[in-house]
């Protein structure tokens, strides 16, 4: 009898366990899902009737690092009032004070940090919430986690700081705030990045206006010995460049693409950073040396291209179809009629653009339109190997009116006419129409 309502009690609390069980995973569920949705009146019903706000979601996610992803600072509240821990991380080790930094919504992070979120902590790769809080979050956020104790200057395990983590989101008053907490301007990871070069990627010139400001090393070198001036022209950041050019860089350097500042800034077309250049004493003809760059292919793949002869600013702007920058070279002693080793001169740079106000400028300079180069290419053949474009009949009409011939043979044999028969649609239409009295028969009845 005894052990017969022994196993009847041992029954019912296993029955009790299970339905227990059944709806802790039935709220675990509901709260789930209302947190997804981003449904605050579920998620608190759903933790008013019990569900734990600490349940393990998929990899290792807290509800209230779910929560944090909608950033909606009322769900989290709620998930707050009721227990949720705010220093529980993910499988990952992201915390859910990490995750708000990462998405930077500062609301949500002052919330996490009044229910004690722990600033010292740190994530994935080492990473403290500052660092993530200074590209992310606001100028307010980061000055109260510096107050909190968190360490201005410590690094993750790729060597980056806060401040550097600043400098890479352009965000200014971070970088203050971090300075003033004693972060060191001039810190180098182990693969030579100083915070001024992660500044420069950033694209803000006021980040690195900034840091020049606090005493960066302007004169710092980076990976395969890249200069700041270098590296700001790598990443288009024309203004940090002027910053650059401004404090002295050197301007004959040569770097790893073969090229010199003053070649990169007539490509960009920016009249100020080129002015500025010239100004500072940049050789306008000035040429440009072997690249540095390891080709790295396989035979399904192509080959290397081949080497670049030494080449003028003056062609570069060309061939970039920069025909203010052509002018702003020109009347700083370019040579107009230069010619590169394998033939080109400033009317061939022009017509491998796709610029009909840098090839018309060209023309001005060199008139004549059947030159050819090392491959007895003229003009005309280089402007109809490339791909229609919104200017190519605008520069076919400029090579027409200046005498083009179209039936002069490349290296291989070539006529723009065969060229025009051949190529594309679109750009034998546009060829027609402007050269239709000097194509072949053949040529004209394949017009579609």
């Amino acid at each position: 009898m005894r052990d017969g309502a022994a196993s009847l009690m041992a029954l019912a609390l296993a029955l009790l366990a299970t339905t227990a069980q059944a709806r802790s995973g039935a709220g675990a569920a509901a709260l789930s899902e209302a947190i997804t949705a981003d449904d605050v009146e579920a998620a608190t019903a759903a933790l008013e009737a019990g569900a734990d706000a600490n349940a393990a979601l998929g990899y290792g996610e807290s509800p209230l690092s779910r929560a944090v992803e909608t950033q909606d600072p009322a769900l989290v509240a709620a998930l707050l009032r009721h227990g949720a821990r705010p220093n529980t991380a993910d499988a990952m080790g992201l915390t859910p004070l990490a995750l708000a930094c990462e998405r930077g919504n500062g609301a949500v992070v002052e919330q996490l940090l009044d229910a004690g979120a722990d600033v010292r902590r740190p994530g994935a790769e080492g990473t403290l919430p500052l660092a993530l809080c200074a590209r992310f979050a606001p100028t307010e956020t980061v000055t109260r986690i510096l107050a909190l104790g968190a360490p201005a200057d410590r690094t993750d395990a790729r060597g980056q700081t806060p401040l550097m983590w600043a400098a890479a989101g352009g965000k200014v008053g971070a970088m203050d705030a971090l300075k003033t907490a004693g972060a060191r301007v001039n810190q180098v990871t182990p693969k030579g990045f100083t915070p001024l070069f992660f500044a420069i990627a950033s694209g803000s010139a006021d980040a690195v206006a900034a840091l020049i400001a606090a005493g960066a090393d302007v004169g710092h070198r980076g990976p395969e010995n890249t200069s700041a001036l270098q590296m700001a022209l790598y990443q288009k950041n024309w203004r940090a460049a002027a910053l650059l050019v401004e404090r002295g860089a050197d301007l004959a350097e040569i770097d790893r693409n073969g090229n010199r500042p003053l070649h990169v800034a007539a490509a960009s077309g920016d009249a100020a950073l080129l002015a500025l250049m010239l100004a500072k004493g940049a050789d306008a003809n000035g040429l440009t040396g072997p690249s540095r760059i390891t080709w790295v292919t396989e035979a399904n793949f192509g080959v290397p291209p081949p080497p670049v002869p030494p080449t003028p600013p003056l062609l570069i702007a060309a061939r970039s179809g920069q025909a203010d920058a052509m002018r702003q070279l020109v009347a700083a002693g370019a040579e107009k009629g230069f010619v590169a080793g394998n033939g080109t001169t400033v009317v061939l740079a022009a017509a491998s653009g796709q610029s009909a106000a840098a090839l018309a400028y060209a023309v001005e300079l060199a008139p004549d339109v059947n030159v050819a180069d090392g491959r007895k290419a003229t003009p005309l053949h280089h402007v109809l190997s490339g791909n229609f474009h919104s200017e190519l009949g605008a520069m076919l009409q400029i090579l027409a009116i200046h005498g083009a011939r179209t039936d002069i043979a490349d290296a291989s044999g070539r006529t723009p006419a065969q060229i025009a028969e051949d190529g594309l649609a679109t750009v034998r239409e546009v060829y027609l129409q402007v050269f239709a009295g000097k194509v072949s028969t053949a040529l004209a009845l394949s017009k579609p």
